[in-house]
């Protein structure tokens, strides 16, 4: 494996669904960790991610090692969003208008460390300037401190994500369904936002 082999690349829109199965597969393998453990199919990823390819103004970016997809990330205008992200923001009086939301960064642990991360936010708020939008944010699962399935060594990602700007937002609250691993039916999880206004 060498950096030098890695190519990213970015899609809008349709052009989005040309890479579908591989944005999926990222995002199944990665979710299943800590603190998703998210027990993916397919019949949810294409209902998903259907809102970014119908989007003109959505970003997808895919990380290549030759011929392998090693890591994704995506961004939609949050005005352009399923309806559980707006609301928390339409809820608080906020101007969704001017917001741009991050959906997933995920990348194959061998990756990780070597600043493809922040790669990602770098192209994301890339995007919402180029769509003349001053907000960024995205939103993180809350799980129990005491979960069964914690990890021991578990490091939370908030001070990468303060060391980029964003400040957690415990007034910007909604909830996500998904299955997670052992389960057979979909569960509602807290998702807490964070914001960053660009510069």
């Amino acid at each position: 494996m060498n950096d030098q082999t890695l190519r990213i690349e970015s899609l809008r829109g349709q052009d989005i669904a040309r890479h579908l199965d591989a944005l999926a597969a990222m995002r199944c393998s990665v979710f299943r960790e800590w603190p998703y453990l998210y027990a993916g199919s397919a019949a949810y990823e294409a209902d998903y991610l259907k809102v970014y390819v119908d989007c003109p103004r959505a970003l997808c970016v895919l990380v290549w090692d030759g011929p392998h997809c090693v890591g994704a990330s995506t961004a939609i205008p949050l005005s352009e969003a399923p309806r559980d992200m707006q609301q928390p923001f339409i809820d608080a009086g906020m101007a969704i208008a001017q917001i741009d939301y991050f959906g997933e960064s995920v990348l194959l642990p061998a990756y990780r460390g070597r600043g493809l991360g922040v790669r990602f936010f770098e192209l994301r708020e890339a995007h919402a300037r180029e769509l003349g939008l001053t907000e960024c944010a995205f939103c993180a699962v809350e799980r129990p401190p005491a979960h069964p399935l914690k990890p021991a060594n578990h490091v939370p990602n908030d001070a990468f994500w303060q060391r980029r700007g964003y400040q957690r937002q415990a007034r910007l609250r909604t909830s996500l369904s998904w299955p997670d691993i052992g389960e057979s039916a979909s569960s509602a999880k807290p998702m807490t936002f964070w914001m960053r206004t660009l510069a």
